[in-house]
């Protein structure tokens, strides 16, 4: 039976291009082929996944250390909001008013919000928080959980250690860029970005205060455990566990990554982040059988461009994914 699985392994290897991995079909094989592909680019690759059903073994790569989280931070905040949900404290309804002075640079209301007057419920927040990554929905997100720190301690009530929020999106990307862009319009940040060769350099690779700061961080294992606990119904209510494994599904930022290398119709729910040299995917991908493994792949302190650094993201997800399809077809046996 394992012939059989190393046979299977070692001609998805020639059809995919991947001409290093070998005939073991172990973690150890998987490990040494994420690592060959994240040596394609400069800056630190950062990779932990397993099964959610608890069988096979993990995969790691720089899985011990810490990783600017950007946007993959918005994944906590929308826990620690349904948490409150759960609670009784706040309602998917909830109305929240959105003054003009809490608009932060983003895709959904600061772009197209223009005018005073802007109410939206819990539920449409996360909803463009997650899927369209709104830095504004964040922010106001970020208050009604009580603030960076409640975040936090919620994670430390959820166990995880290795993951922190320190900063609302305002904070950060006033500090990473050095000037605060809140109340300009899109072309207004784009203008200012481009009329500043050190601003667009900035913003588009490896800058070593952001690169090496601890706030705002995650290891690997740490992101990966959150989106377990999530996944599995153990951080949430069932019907809060819906609302946001289905809005991660919708995810609209990311399809060039974890999404990249996916067979049509692969079933991912995940959450994109970039900054600098920081470029994130981190999520949960369905087999075809339909059991799940979780994947979170950092990329910190790179000046690869973007595109070389989402191909590498999207290479090693297809790599895990195709190790725990044979996995699963082995045990099935």
């Amino acid at each position: 039976m394992k012939r059989l699985k190393n046979t299977l392994v070692v001609g998805l290897a020639f059809a995919l291009g991947i001409a290093s991995l070998s005939a073991s079909a172990d973690s150890r094989v998987v490990e040494q082929e994420i690592a060959r592909l994240a040596s394609s680019i400069d800056g630190t690759v950062g990779v932990s996944a397993w099964r959610l059903d608890g069988r096979g073994t993990p995969v790691h790569l720089n899985a011990d250390q810490r990783y600017p989280m950007a946007s993959t931070f918005k994944i906590a905040v929308a826990a620690a909001i349904l948490s409150k949900v759960d609670a009784g404290e706040l309602q998917l309804d909830t109305m929240v008013a959105v003054a003009p002075e809490k608009y932060v640079d983003s895709l959904v209301i600061a772009e197209h919000f223009i005018h005073p007057g802007v109410s939206l419920s819990i539920h449409n927040l996360i909803e463009v928080m997650m899927t369209n990554s709104d830095n504004t929905a964040t922010d106001v997100l970020v208050e009604q959980a009580g603030g960076p720190a409640a975040v936090t301690a919620w994670l430390r009530g959820q166990g995880i250690e290795d993951q922190r929020l320190d900063r609302d999106t305002r904070t950060l990307l006033k500090e990473f860029f050095g000037v605060d862009t809140s109340g300009l319009s899109k072309a207004e940040v784009v203008e200012l970005v481009t009329a500043n060769p050190e601003l667009a350099k900035r913003g588009a690779g490896a800058y070593a205060p952001y690169d090496n700061d601890p706030r705002d961080t995650s290891t690997p294992p740490a992101m990966a455990t959150l989106l377990q606990r999530i996944f599995t119904g153990q951080a949430l209510s069932e019907a809060s566990t819906r609302v946001l494994t289905s809005v991660m599904e919708r995810c609209r930022t990311c399809d060039a990554r974890l999404r990249g290398r996916m067979p049509a119709g692969t079933v991912v729910a995940d959450k994109s982040g970039t900054v600098g040299g920081t470029v994130n995917d981190v999520g949960v991908v369905t087999l075809p059988d339909g059991s799940q493994f979780v994947i979170a792949a950092f990329v910190k302190a790179s000046n690869a461009p973007r595109p070389d650094r989402e191909r590498v993201i999207a290479e090693i997800a297809r790599t895990v994914r195709d190790f725990y399809l044979f996995d699963s077809a082995d045990a099935a046996r």
